[in-house]
This record gives C-alpha cells, structure tokens and sequence, in this order.
C-alpha cells in the first residue's frame, strides 16, 4: 500500500487514502503529520476531488441569535458569563424570528446558501427551543441551508429540531479528550459525544470539529482528529477554527500561536481522514493571509463563512472574500 505515488519513500508506504475508515489511530494521524508538506497537500487534494467539486467552497453565513450570559467556562470565549467583566461583552435576548428571517435573507442575496445560527446556552429551554424550531422553519422556506448550534440537547429536543427541517446541528468537540479538561471544566467531553449521539438518532446532519491553537500539543490535535474520525459515523460537516484571542478571555495571552503551515496540515489530515466530510474553514481568518487560506483550500477546505462577523468575533470582509475567490477562480456554492 501507498499514498497513491510509487515515487513516495518506503517509510511512508502505509496508507490508502481512498477509502472510508473509522479507525484511525493517533500514531497513523501523527505518521500523517511527519508527511512531506507537499505530498500531504497533494494527497488531500486527490481525495477532496473525489469526493467533491474541484474549485468549488461553500459560503455560509452565521448569526448569534443568542447573545453572552453563557454558563460555561470556556477558556477561548468571550461568551462566558465567568468573563464577561474581563471582555465588556453583555448578555441579549433571544432574537426576534422575523429580525433573523431578514439577516437570512440578506445572507442569501448576498450569495450564502448556508445560515448557521448560535446561542449562548448550556443548553435550551424548551419555550427557546421552540421559537428555534420556528426560526429553522422559515430559513428554509427562504432556500438556505441550516444549522444551529445551541448547546447541549436532550434526546427530545434534537427530534423537535428534526420535525422543523433543521439540516445540521453544531457541536465542537474543541480538542482531544485528554486536553479538554483544560480548556473546559463546566461539561464533560462525554457530554458532548451525548448530544451527538442524539442529534445522529433524530436523523439531523452532524456539525462537529475544533479549535486549533489553544496551547494543544501536535498529539493532542491528532487526538482530537482521531476522536472525530471515530464517531460511528464521520461528521457530515467539520469546522476546523484557529484561536481567535479575544482580550479577556483566559486564552487571550496564553497560550502560543499555531504556525500557518501546521493549521494547513490540520486542514489536510482532516480530509483525509474524514474524505467525505465538508471541512470548514472557520473562526480565524481574519488574520490569515490569502495565501495561507489559498493553502487551506488546497488541503481540502471546501466551506467558508461570509460576512464581516461571526458570533462575537470579526471575519473577513466580503469585498476581501470576492476577490480572493477571483485570484484563486473559485466558484462559490
């Protein structure tokens, strides 16, 4: 077996990446990782262009509904209650259904055909749940893609999100199981893996991936692909964000920046571990260079989000989007 090249060298002669796996191991991810940089890139682009359209990224634009006041204690976020007085950001309410169904209008005029919407809960209550599942509704109804991200759900609620159409449902794992305890202490990582249990179970699409550059280790991201690799099914949808450092948040100056080329290595072995996964370029882009997110897209990136905001954090303009998409000939889907 190889990597599909008989010119690679024979320490590298382990894999076939044309195949659907689930059960990658982290020394196969590490081996992955010691690749030559531009074999890597070359193999995951001869998968991604199996299993995907060449020259093709999908624009999704995302929306907090649900503002701050978090319970959780998520070091990278500036939604958590525990740091609110550090970070000056202050709780909302839940969004009124027509003051989202006009920002998912605007997102499909301006070219997204996927709207992504967030709140800031342990988990919803069901009378937010149900205004939710109305706000699911009436996106579709304007043609969009959706997906919300809402916290933890109960096997009840995820069937409730089903019976509203809702298409994928967001839930980072973050890192691997072992880093995650220092990250976030409020849930479990197993709590996490409940929800997407639940979310499998109502037939919703899994939206599941993790932040890279939060003072993890290379093991600890190759825990973290191996753990997303393992699900009994592979994510539909893999975000895959870089720290963004919000100013009072407990990452903010701590923990050290990933290097441009390791988050493209991320990148790659998430495509080729997940070959029919839509891996997502996410949070942190807005310090990236075209080049490095032209990279990305060569690693097998095939989604990004538009717009000049995410949930709390600043994204690229769309002006900048355009003409990257231009330099590179990309076709938005």
């Amino acid at each position: 077996m190889g990597y599909g090249s008989e010119h690679h060298g024979s320490a590298m002669n382990a894999f076939v990446f044309d195949q659907l796996r689930h059960d990658w191991t982290r020394e196969e991810i590490l081996a992955l990782h010691e690749m030559p940089f531009l074999d890597l890139l070359f193999e995951a682009q001869r998968v991604h262009r199996r299993y995907h359209a060449a020259n093709t990224v999908q624009l999704s634009q995302l929306l907090s509904i649900k503002t701050g006041g978090c319970p959780e204690d998520c070091g990278y976020c500036p939604q958590s209650q525990k740091f609110a007085a550090d970070t000056g950001l202050k709780a909302s309410k839940l969004m009124d259904i027509e003051a989202v169904l006009t920002a998912a209008r605007a997102a499909r005029d301006a070219g997204a055909t996927r709207f992504c919407m967030g709140a800031a809960w342990t988990r919803p209550k069901d009378k937010d749940l149900e205004t939710v599942a109305e706000m699911v509704e009436g996106v579709r109804a304007l043609g969009l893609e959706t997906c919300v991200t809402l916290g933890m759900l109960e096997e009840r609620q995820a069937q409730r999100l089903a019976e509203a159409g809702l298409d994928y449902y967001n839930h980072n794992i973050d890192t691997s199981p072992e880093y995650y305890k220092d990250i976030i202490t409020t849930r479990t990582f197993d709590e996490r893996l409940e929800t997407l249990e639940h979310v499998r179970a109502a037939g919703i699409n899994v939206c599941c991936g993790g932040i890279v550059g939060m003072g993890e280790t290379r093991e600890d991201r190759a825990g973290m692909i191996a753990a997303l690799a393992a699900l009994p099914e592979h994510p539909q949808s893999v975000p895959i964000n870089r720290l963004v450092r919000v100013k009072g948040t407990p990452l903010s100056d701590t923990a050290p920046e990933i290097e441009g080329l390791e988050f493209v290595r991320t990148i790659a072995i998430a495509r080729l571990t997940m070959p029919k996964s839509m891996v997502r370029l996410s949070a942190g882009r807005e310090t990236m260079s075209d080049e490095l997110q032209a990279l990305c897209f060569m690693a097998g990136a095939s989604s990004i989000f538009y717009g000049e905001k995410l949930l709390t954090t600043p994204n690229p303009r769309e002006n900048r989007d355009v003409a990257l998409f231009k330099s590179l000939g990309l076709t938005a889907a």
